[in-house]
This record gives structure tokens, sequence and C-alpha cells, in this order.
């Protein structure tokens, strides 16, 4: 088995596209998108995440394994944000001063 040996250019690549996108974070920032700014910024932040574990963590060339694990965070990840929001969801009775 061998390691697969990533070019200095790919990571170059991705380091300016994540520069980029931390500008971009900022100037986003300063904008007002009303009921959106919260899907903008985790948008900006998700594809952040994604190049550092595809590149800088060798994701994009492990084996099967590394996707199970990967799949499996995240899909542990959807159910607890499923849990949270159902919870949220359904306190909305307690804050009408009904006990």
């Amino acid at each position: 088995m061998s390691d697969h040996i990533v070019s200095p250019k790919v990571y170059v690549a991705v380091f300016l596209a994540l520069c980029a996108l931390t500008v971009l974070t900022v100037v986003v920032a300063g904008f007002d998108f009303g009921p959106f700014n919260l899907l903008v910024a985790l948008g900006i932040a998700v594809t952040k995440a994604t190049l550092v574990v595809l590149y800088f963590m060798h994701a994009r060339y492990a084996g099967g394994r590394t996707a199970l694990v990967i799949g499996s965070a995240v899909a542990f990840y959807v159910i607890l944000v499923f849990l949270t929001l159902s919870d949220y969801v359904t306190r909305s009775w307690s804050l009408t001063g009904v006990s």
C-alpha cells in the first residue's frame, strides 16, 4: 500500500480558496440578507470545512473505511441537530405561560 502524494500546487490552491472564503465571510457579514443570513454564513463555513477535511486531512484520497467514518459522523451530527430542533420546537407551549 502506498500513500498518495499531493502536489504543493493543490495545497496552495486550497489555501488560497480558504483565504478567499474567509474574506468573503467578512464581506458578507456587512450585508443584511434578512432570513438568509444564517444560511449564507453556514454555506461558507461548510465549504471551508469540506476543503479542510478533503485536502488537509487527506480524506479525498483515503479508502472506504475513512469515508464510512466521515459518513457516520455526519449522520450522527444530523441526528443531534434534528433532536435539538425537535426539542426547541416543542418548547413553545412553555413560553405561553401554560404550566
